[in-house]
């Protein structure tokens, strides 16, 4: 009987060994069914009940019985640990800075192509565009005197009419006097011409240069073999130059009906065109149209009396020099100056070249110092006193733009691609202006709504 309180008390340690194993695998088990919920704490060990006390002091044990050997643990189970949550979403794991420059870079896929496809439909069509863009510039030009027929009384189709025709008329007239100039002193111009060479080639061999006559009658040889290789192409070229007059006269022919149906029913193409635009984005597209009307047409007619007062100082400049075709000359610095830039140059660099073979040195020199001159009064003083802020567009912008356009779509490319940079310019910068105009109206009438809850919060006599 004295052995029996010691079997007894290992006995309930080894049943409360089991249930504490018991508990820690029911533990595991729902913690892997549910990996998001908390691992609770582990139960602690109850305390084993002491056994009784004896009345009497427990006889030593024999030699020959042993305590029984505890029963060995069963290994433990491997699991993830307890902080091992789900895998983040894919998204979220990319940085920020990689998820905006991902977003920003398919968007700009998406534009490129875009205009990709557009610029192929518009050089499949290019003539069509470039007749509808000069029948703009000419509308434009002549609007002004057409809505001042009209307020005059004259019918609308008649003020039309003898705008559109009148216009064309002395356009017509122009490139007649400049061509009939050119036929009546061609012969002239040519013995001018021979003679300038020569006295060029005297100048070249008597200046410090020491240019001997051999160079230059090997210049002379190497034209000639220019000239004779290349006759093929220049034949393929004269022909090509037929599709060109070809090209043009149907050009001029769009040009002329576009013009006559913009003057006369301009604003009911307008109001058609606003209903091809979401409603959402109308009211801000109709605001931004009259606007940059306004801008085209400030630089359309700026743009003309700037080149009419460049054509008619430098003509003068170079008739008083006794330049042969002043008054042609006169007329191509009229039409170059449409080009921003470049035709300045272009021609400026043709009457000092004329005045070169036909009158000499000195006479190139002071056609080049009236060019110079009228340029620089023009592009100080006439073009921003003329356009204004209208149509101010940075230096930088424009030798840019003229470039681009020039290598997209050739001369025409350039005239016509700083007067769209300056429509832009005032189109996005309206419509700037008005989403934030817009914004400030909603968050103006958002404002009452919240204005008692705040008063009631901040003032206690109101609130009592």
């Amino acid at each position: 009987m004295s052995r029996v309180p010691g079997w007894l008390g290992r006995l309930g340690a080894g049943l409360t060994e089991m249930s504490e194993r018991l508990d820690e695998r029911r533990a595991e088990v729902e913690q892997d069914s549910d990996p998001l919920a908390a691992p609770e704490p582990p139960a602690p060990a109850p305390a084993t009940k002491a056994p009784p006390p004896a009345t009497e002091a427990p006889a030593p044990a024999p030699p020959e019985a042993p305590a029984p050997a505890a029963k060995a643990a069963p290994p433990a189970r491997r699991t993830a640990p307890a902080s091992a949550g789900p895998r983040p979403d894919p998204a979220e794991a990319v940085p920020w800075g990689v998820r905006v420059a991902a977003e920003a870079g398919w968007r700009l896929l998406v534009l490129a192509g875009t205009v990709w496809i557009l610029m192929k439909v518009i050089s499949a069509v290019q003539l069509v565009v470039f007749a509808f863009v000069i029948a703009l510039l000419v509308t434009a030009l002549l609007q002004p005197t057409v809505a001042r027929l009209t307020r005059r009384g004259v019918p609308r189709g008649l003020a039309t009419a003898l705008t559109a025709i009148s216009g064309f008329v002395v356009i017509g007239l122009m490139g007649w006097f400049v061509t009939w100039q050119v036929m009546e002193n061609i012969d002239t111009l040519s013995s001018q011409i021979q003679s300038g060479i020569d006295d060029l080639r005297n100048w070249l061999l008597k200046s410090p240069f020491h240019v001997t006559d051999k160079q230059i009658n090997q210049i002379a040889k190497n034209l000639r073999e220019a000239i004779g290789a290349n006759t093929d192409q220049i034949t393929s070229a004269g022909l090509e130059g037929v599709q060109v007059i070809v090209d043009f006269l149907t050009g001029l022919l769009l040009v002329f009906f576009s013009t006559l149906f913009l003057l006369y029913d301009g604003k009911r193409i307008w109001e058609w065109f606003l209903k091809l635009v979401p409603a959402a984005a109308r009211p801000g597209v109709a605001g931004a149209g009259p606007r940059a009307w306004r801008t085209l047409t400030a630089y359309v007619r700026g743009t003309v009396l700037v080149a009419l007062i460049d054509a008619t100082f430098i003509g003068m400049g170079i008739y008083f020099l006794n330049v042969p075709m002043a008054v042609p000359l006169a007329v191509f610095i009229f039409l170059f100056s449409f080009i921003p830039l470049v035709g300045a140059v272009a021609s400026g660099a043709l009457a000092v070249i004329v005045a070169l073979v036909t009158q000499g040195v000195f006479t190139a020199v002071m056609t080049l110092v009236v060019v110079l001159a009228v340029q620089q009064i023009e592009g100080h003083v006439l073009q921003p006193f003329i356009l204004g802020r209208a149509v101010r567009v940075h230096p930088l912008a424009v030798v840019l733009t003229v470039a681009a356009g020039g290598m997209v779509a050739g001369i025409g490319g350039a005239v016509v691609a700083v007067p769209l940079v300056a429509v832009t310019n005032t189109v996005v910068g309206y419509l700037r202006q008005y989403a934030q105009e817009l914004q400030q109206q909603q968050e103006a009438a958002a404002e009452p709504e919240g204005e008692p809850v705040a008063e009631t919060a901040e003032d206690p006599v109101h609130a009592e």
